[in-house]
């Protein structure tokens, strides 16, 4: 058996370098007082014994990384799975490599100061720029770039990509509108997200433009996590009235909807319709009437818009959107 490699240390690279911890620690830290043959004798040693800092020494020769950072709440929910797959395609067709942070859970304490911290990391030396999914904050203030997808305002001050969720509201609400529905629910999204805010006005204004009054009772708040909504499903559907058709703010919601219908007894779409938003991979398995909005094509342009923007290239456009497109399979019927 091939005896192990120990990790290669500080103290390696001194040694073979001829110089003392303390120079190469200077040099690793960007310090100006190591003389230039020095620093490139130490920067060579680090890249040929492969030491761990060996980024930070590409940063300080090239003041490039090649490394994009990649912050998001979780790297498990299917929203952004088919968001990291996008990034994926883009990275592979590019020079760079990619970084990803996750605080682990959308609804993570703090959250939003997890995320400055993982930007600020990623941007200090260690990548070239970040996307940020999902962002929790408003606004972010760094030397290098960073590109949101799915921002917390409608205008940060970094370029953005989303898709068109009042559209896409507005189109799933008149779907339901359509087949007869009137007493429709709703399980909104993230209220610090700009997307949620979008997709319940879509949501309200399809029932005022259809004359349709609007009952707060049926507006269940909602975080886009599935036990969440499982919750405010069976809010909805426990109401004296109950409604024929729920509008759940992403598919995840949705498929809580369907749990809870399940727990109730109730079958979709005989005894309620339901439509999502996304179209994960999971809405086609169940079956889900949902909106489109493109993940992995976020994804892409965001890692596309990233690399013109490091590369010192021209935006066609700061913000871009994504049109929304509704999906009808069979989760939803017309009411008699």
């Amino acid at each position: 058996m091939q005896p192990k490699r120990s990790a290669i240390k500080i103290q390696d690279v001194a040694r073979e370098a001829g110089v003392s911890v303390s120079t190469v620690s200077r040099v690793l830290n960007g310090k100006v007082d190591v003389a230039k043959d020095t620093q490139d004798r130490i920067l060579t040693v680090i890249d040929e014994l492969g030491y761990s800092s060996s980024l930070a020494a590409r940063s300080m020769r090239s003041l490039r990384t090649n490394v994009i950072g990649l912050v998001m709440p979780d790297v498990e929910h299917p929203f952004s799975i088919e968001i990291m797959k996008g990034v994926n395609r883009a990275i592979t067709e590019s020079p760079f490599d990619l970084l990803v942070y996750t605080t682990g859970n959308v609804r993570k304490y703090a959250a939003a100061n997890h995320e400055r911290r993982f930007v600020a990391q990623l941007n200090n030396s260690i990548t070239d720029g970040v996307i940020i999914v999902a962002s929790a904050n408003a606004s972010i203030f760094l030397d290098k770039p960073v590109v949101s997808v799915d921002p917390h305002t409608i205008d940060p001050n970094y370029p953005s990509i989303y898709g068109t969720n009042y559209a896409g509201a507005m189109e799933a609400m008149e779907y339901l509108l359509e087949l007869g529905h009137r007493r429709i629910g709703f399980i909104a999204g993230r209220p610090e997200l700009e997307s949620a805010t979008q997709r319940l006005l879509g949501y309200k204004d399809a029932l005022k433009k259809w004359g349709v009054a609007i009952d707060e009772s049926l507006i269940a708040n909602g975080d886009f996590s599935m036990p969440v909504s499982i919750l405010a499903a069976k809010q909805i559907l426990s109401l004296l009235e109950r409604p024929s058709a729920i509008f759940a703010a992403n598919d995840q919601s949705a498929i809580g909807v369907f749990e809870a219908a399940r727990d109730m007894n109730l079958l979709i779409p005989e005894d309620l319709s339901v439509i999502g938003f996304d179209n994960i991979t999971e809405a086609n398995y169940i079956n889900l009437t949902t909106v489109d909005q493109f993940l992995s094509e976020m994804g892409s342009k965001a890692t596309r818009m990233l690399i013109k923007i490091i590369n010192d290239e021209p935006l066609e456009n700061r913000i871009h959107q994504i049109r929304t497109k509704l999906i009808v399979r069979g989760s939803c019927q017309r009411n008699n």
